[in-house]
């Protein structure tokens, strides 16, 4: 993983070489690799660069020598100022003016990045008024902010930097990529998933399923949502999320999944901790595709996890128990084509599932007015052919295929991002 360097390494580091027209906003699920990549575009890029992380402790080497020699009298006035707690926005302020200096010293300018920026309250006023001004100025600084929910970026944004940002969105590690970094083939993929930080500790599964509990899914629902968000009803998120990586691949109604929770929620609050865990990049609920926007959100969601591990980690399996259930082990395909469509076609593509009268199809790819539509042969049941094409009838088709035995390998579908089944590259 210290070597490899994902596609969005080149795309950061093009837009750093630009001038600083919006601030660069990198986001993504935890553990998707979004600081190595940052961390690799400054170790290439020839200029000034500070990196700092917002829960870290506050280390007095944010003041380089070079700063005291160039600038004595402003960081002396700066340094004797009190501390400043780092979820306090006056934290955000020293920063940049620090960035500034490293700015306007150097001929090619500078870059500030900031990590897990979401978590300082109204972190975007703060930014917008800085990043204003220093557009007024035409100072040479890039700002590069990250930050591992997305829901919270999402917001901040919106709500006070429109029109001043690019988005690199980081999502979970393809089967393509965690075969060149890894060395995973199909299975370990399908059972290991795409995290690549703990991608060497997969010969102990005990390791292995340690960090993903307390690397990845502790820090997502206890750090990312419950600590920032409203939730009244922790325990029911806790319990949706094991609900939603158990019954992965299957269609279920908010009414059943209140039965299962057993707990006197109603199915407004389900369908609001559902979008939290998508947000997270844990687990989504796909609509039933319908003509009318309306009637999709009123259908039961097919619940899928967002990286397949989430559903191994759960099931208390070993790889090769897993691979021994042929249910369980078609599930897991199936929730790894699910996940590969959401995470290669997000945000521009939208994927859906259909079922009518007892046909089904598995995912349906929406784009524009275009559908390409899906059915996965995994062995958890036989490909229902019939629901595809009665779906090409009722709707009609870009495109059909299945995925499995009798058509497109699964190896071939998971190297192929969403938008090519479209024709665009």
């Amino acid at each position: 993983m210290t070597t490899y360097q994902r596609p969005h390494t080149k795309t950061l580091l093009k837009r750093l070489r630009e001038e600083p027209r919006w601030l660069h906003i990198v986001t993504g699920p935890r553990q998707t690799g979004k600081t190595t990549l940052v961390q690799q575009v400054l170790g290439a890029i020839r200029r000034p660069s500070r990196y700092i992380a917002v829960d870290a402790p506050d280390p007095a080497t944010v003041l380089s020598a070079a700063d005291f020699q160039t600038h004595p009298t402003q960081l002396e006035a700066r340094t004797s100022l009190p501390p400043v707690d780092r979820r306090d926005s006056r934290w955000v302020v020293r920063q940049w003016e620090t960035a500034r200096l490293d700015a306007e010293r150097s001929e090619r300018g500078s870059v500030l990045v900031l990590d897990e920026i979401q978590k300082i309250p109204n972190w975007s006023e703060t930014v917008k008024g800085l990043w204003d001004a220093d557009r007024l100025e035409g100072l040479p600084l890039h700002v590069v902010l990250l930050g591992s929910a997305p829901l919270l970026m999402q917001r901040g944004l919106t709500e006070s930097l429109a029109g001043r940002y690019e988005v690199i969105d980081v999502e979970h590690w393809s089967f393509a990529e965690m075969a060149a970094a890894f060395d995973f083939d199909l299975d370990r993929y399908v059972y290991f998933g795409g995290y690549p930080g703990p991608a060497p500790l997969i010969r102990d599964e005990t390791r292995w399923r340690s960090f993903i509990h307390r690397s990845v899914i502790e820090p997502n629902i206890e750090r990312d949502i419950l600590a920032l968000q409203r939730v009244d009803k922790h325990i029911l998120l806790k319990r949706l999320f094991g609900l939603g990586a158990e019954y992965s691949g299957q269609i279920l109604s908010y009414n059943k999944m209140l039965g299962q929770l057993d707990d006197a929620g109603n199915t407004t609050t389900l369908a609001r901790y559902l979008d939290l865990l998508s947000s997270a990049g844990l687990i989504t609920g796909l609509s039933k595709y319908a003509g009318r926007p309306h009637r999709r959100r009123a259908s039961s969601p097919k619940l899928n996890v967002l990286n397949t591990a989430l559903m191994s980690v759960h099931s208390d399996y070993t790889f090769e128990q897993a691979r021994a259930d042929r249910t369980f082990w078609g599930h897991l395909v199936e929730s790894a084509v699910g996940a590969h469509l959401v995470n290669t076609g997000h945000p521009e593509y939208r994927v859906y599932y259909w079922r009518d009268r007892g046909r089904e199809v598995d995912f349906i790819l929406e784009h524009g007015r275009k559908l390409v539509a899906f059915e996965v042969k995994s062995g958890k049941r036989r490909g229902n052919v019939s629901g595809l094409d009665a779906f090409g009838q009722g709707f009609g088709l870009k495109a059909s295929h299945i995925v499995g035995r009798g058509g497109i390998p699964v190896p071939e579908f998971l190297l192929t991002p969403a938008k090519e089944w479209f024709g665009e590259s």
